[in-house]
């Protein structure tokens, strides 16, 4: 046998031990290719030169960088149903007695204005339910009269002006406001009876200071403009059966109003439904001021108070005159006469019949 070539050049020659080596090894063991792997298929066989080499990844596209956006609060119900209503804890109940709860309604303010009946009583007005005196017997007298001649004139088919009584005075300072007041409280002591005192002396408004009741829109602003129902102007007092209606703002047209055709309508308005109702008026003096003979006209009754050892025989014709071309009733009233040896002041009454 010839011996193996020793080349020099080749280091890595194999050893002798390593003969068994297949040939292939040996080859890349000569070309210095590195240790060689034993190949795990036929596919691994292939050469190396004919293995596709691996392709660069495609360049991308650039996209910038999408800057954060602001955070949104997310919303409270993301459900798809409706939330559940919320239920307010129920307060404990009070330890010590018991408290009525925050919410509980407070009492109604009453529907009424109170009168200081004491004051009244100390200036000389006849008062219900106070002290008998010979004052509140002439005032019983006159209303009764009153009274009947209302009867009667509703039997005689009047209308809505038997329910309605005028109190004037041909002068000032007769007492005219005094007498009206008097009698509207000794009708409203009637059993079935209840009375609407008007304030039509509006600039004075002497009914509604003595009795405190506050001023506000009246008789004149019910007729005046037709959305206002005269009904809801009138003050209830605690007098049982007293009631006031303000006369209203005084303008320059206050005669021109109640001369009109809806002051008939307004009045009846205040009357509908309570056959028992009677209204008295206080207005100015009939020699001072035309509104009392316009009032005249819707009143079935007239009561022209006189100041006695005052007033002259001819004021009192001439007012007398004036009131009958709108009442055919018109009743005299003396205020402060003396009649008896006692020397006790007693109001007369008379008729003037136009």
């Amino acid at each position: 046998m010839n011996e193996p070539l020793k080349n020099s050049g080749y280091p890595d020659q194999p050893k002798p031990e390593e003969s068994h080596s297949s040939l292939i090894q040996r080859a890349m063991q000569a070309f210095d290719r590195g240790q060689f792997v034993p190949p795990s298929g036929p596919a691994d066989l292939v050469s190396p030169s004919l293995t596709p080499a691996p392709q660069a990844p495609a360049p991308q596209a650039y996209v910038p960088p999408v800057q954060p956006a602001a955070p949104v609060e997310a919303p409270m119900h993301t459900q798809a149903y409706a939330p559940a209503p919320i239920v307010a804890p129920v307060a404990p109940p009070p330890m010590y007695g018991e408290q009525a709860p925050a919410y509980a309604p407070q009492p109604a303010a009453p529907s009424f204005h109170r009168i200081n009946h004491q004051r009244l009583a100390l200036e000389g007005f006849a008062v219900p339910g106070g002290a008998a005196n010979a004052q509140v017997e002439e005032f019983r007298i006159v209303k009764r009269q009153l009274l009947e001649q209302i009867e009667d004139l509703r039997r005689q088919g009047a209308g809505v002006e038997a329910q309605s009584i005028l109190i004037t005075s041909s002068l000032p300072e007769e007492g005219k406001t005094f007498v009206a007041i008097n009698l509207a409280m000794s009708i409203a002591a009637e059993k079935d009876t209840e009375v609407v005192l008007v304030d039509l002396d509006m600039a004075r408004s002497s009914v509604l200071s003595t009795l405190g009741l506050p001023s506000g829109p009246g008789l004149v602003d019910a007729i005046a403009d037709p959305r206002i129902d005269v009904r809801d102007l009138v003050i209830q007092t605690d007098l049982g059966g007293l009631s006031v209606l303000p006369g209203g703002r005084p303008t320059a047209s206050d005669s021109e109003y109640l001369a009109s055709a809806r002051a008939k309508a307004v009045i009846a308005r205040l009357v509908e439904g309570k056959p028992n109702r009677v209204v008295v008026f206080d207005t100015p003096p009939v020699l001072a001021a035309a509104l009392a003979v316009e009032v005249a006209k819707l009143s079935a009754q007239t009561v022209l108070v006189v100041k006695a050892e005052k007033t002259s025989g001819s004021a009192v014709q001439d007012a007398a005159g004036l009131l009958s071309a709108g009442c055919p009733n018109v009743q005299a009233l003396l205020n402060g006469a003396q009649f008896s040896p006692s020397g006790r002041r007693f109001g007369t009454y008379h008729n003037y019949r136009g």
